[in-house]
């Protein structure tokens, strides 16, 4: 299923991915460091939703409270909720 996702606190504008059950696919991220996006897109693309936790929840951006991977782990938790209910 396919989700859209406003990133806040951070460059990018819009976050894009499809959920194939637990399984992150066609990540896009709009906005951004275009190159480093990309490369967090390509790594995280078909792993579970658990292992983007995992490995991007709570990173950081310089001074920000937030980064664009968190932000993606955040979208995704939120997502893999709103399908199971």
């Amino acid at each position: 299923m396919k989700h859209v996702f406003s990133p806040k606190g951070v460059c990018a504008s819009k976050l894009e991915f499809d959920l194939e059950g637990d399984i992150v696919k066609n990540i896009s991220f709009y906005g951004g460091c275009n190159g480093n996006l990309k490369a967090i897109a390509a790594l995280a693309e078909g792993m579970t939703v658990q292992e983007v936790k995992d490995r991007l929840l709570g990173i950081k951006c310089g001074f920000k409270s937030t980064s664009c991977s968190d932000q993606l782990a955040q979208a995704l938790i939120s997502a893999a909720e709103k399908e199971q209910a």
